[in-house]
């Protein structure tokens, strides 16, 4: 049986809430700000409005006018309606057989990036697949597009894709026609890691002309969902998914999009968020590239033609003033990508000599051939999983190590 399963009421109350709310519901959300899961789910079976403590009730308005009692009131019913839907016991067994998994946010691999959408987080995700999404995610950009693409937009996205998974970057995208099924092939082909953010349930392939793609998709990396199994697409769920597909990722590139694509509804999420937005050009003739061009002018997104430019905009750690400072018993402040940065140089590339005590163990953990898992290389340097995951992350983005399928590796020079 899988660990997740055995976690207790407030992960299977995670799991009903995705069958009772829609994602990104902000009173939801703002219930969960307050109230456990289960908690919240109680309530929603007696058709009453949860119990919020008295120093909850002080930071927060839910409950503290007519209007917003109402309105929260007025929510519970909605989800209500939908406590048939709720599978029983061997409902999610079936799922877990599947090979479907969940993951939420009191996980120690939950995706600390999701947390920045604050009350529209994802309750939980549903995952299928073998990767781990928290490693996956430390180095990944998000790859959108058009689903009409011309042959050089799929081109594009498939050699940039191809050459940051040769690089150890996780692609992330949609599993649309188009530009998102060329950026899953291209880092597919290289073996990299990809993650397919579906707008339905991880069993209910769409479009279905891909259900071969997401099957090796779910071989390699993920395919992942904030809607529970077999659960259908509609129109809205597409744009609701897509400030996941920004959020997960160090950064968003736009390959090609028309002036009214989905995709530039992504890349306001991007921006919205404050992280690095990112455009391919296109012919200037090309209404398919029209998008583009507009974000490039108007929102103030980075012009980028290879996986290199996007590799300078979104790994600051190569320069020596985001190196960590030294241990000191203190905890080591996250440092976070910028805006600008500055092209990366030979001379920049910090040395074995600048890392702090733990980073070095880590490094040192590595074997000189061959490949080790997270778990083995923690136990080997002697360090927490925390602390192995950070140190992994800064080591991969400094160019000393790279993921493969076996783990990580040090990167040849």
């Amino acid at each position: 049986m899988s660990p997740v399963w055995r976690l207790g009421p407030q992960v299977l109350a995670r799991a009903a809430l995705t069958y009772l709310a829609e994602p990104a519901d902000p009173a939801l959300g703002a219930l969960l700000e307050v109230c456990e899961p289960a908690e919240v789910l109680a309530a929603i079976k007696a058709g009453t409005l949860p119990a919020i403590k008295a120093d909850a009730l002080l930071a927060t308005d839910l409950t503290d006018n007519p209007a917003r009692r109402r309105a929260l009131q007025a929510a519970v019913n909605r989800w209500r309606l939908r406590l048939p839907w709720l599978p029983d016991d061997a409902g999610l067994a079936a799922a877990r057989r599947d090979g479907i998994r969940l993951i939420c946010p009191a996980d120690p691999r939950w995706p600390g990036r999701l947390d920045e959408l604050g009350p529209v987080r994802p309750y939980a995700l549903w995952l299928r697949g073998q990767a781990d999404l928290y490693e996956a995610c430390l180095r990944s950009v998000s790859m959108v597009g058009s689903r009409a693409a011309t042959g050089y937009g799929a081109h594009m996205a498939g050699e940039i894709a191809a050459d940051l998974g040769e690089r150890g970057w996780t692609v992330v995208s949609g599993g649309a026609y188009g530009i998102d099924a060329a950026a899953h092939r291209g880092a597919l082909v290289t073996g990299a890691v990809t993650i397919a953010v579906l707008a339905c349930g991880v069993d209910y392939p769409y479009p279905a002309g891909h259900a071969d793609l997401f099957a090796t998709i779910a071989e390699h990396g993920l395919v992942i969902s904030e809607w529970p199994p077999g659960r259908q697409p509609a129109r809205l769920r597409f744009l609701v998914r897509n400030r996941t597909i920004a959020a997960l990722s160090c950064g968003t590139v736009i390959v090609e999009a028309g002036e009214r694509s989905g995709a530039l509804n992504t890349a306001r999420h991007a921006a919205q968020l404050g992280k690095p937005l990112m455009a391919v050009p296109g012919p200037v003739t090309s209404a398919q590239s029209a998008g583009c061009h507009r974000i490039i002018r108007e929102w103030g997104a980075t012009c980028v033609t290879s996986a290199d430019h996007i590799i300078e905009m979104l790994s600051p750690l190569g320069t020596p003033e985001t190196l960590p400072a030294p241990a000191t018993g203190a905890p080591t402040a996250t440092v976070l990508p910028s805006r600008n940065p500055q092209p990366a140089t030979a001379d920049a590339t910090p040395s074995r000599d600048e890392l702090d005590a733990d980073s070095a163990r880590v490094l040192d953990a590595l074997p000189a051939r061959g490949a080790a898992g997270t778990s083995t290389i923690a136990a080997e340097a002697g360090v927490d999983l925390d602390t192995v995951l950070r140190c992994l992350g800064m080591l991969a983005g400094s160019g000393f190590i790279e993921r493969c399928d076996r783990g990580w590796r040090l990167r040849k020079p």
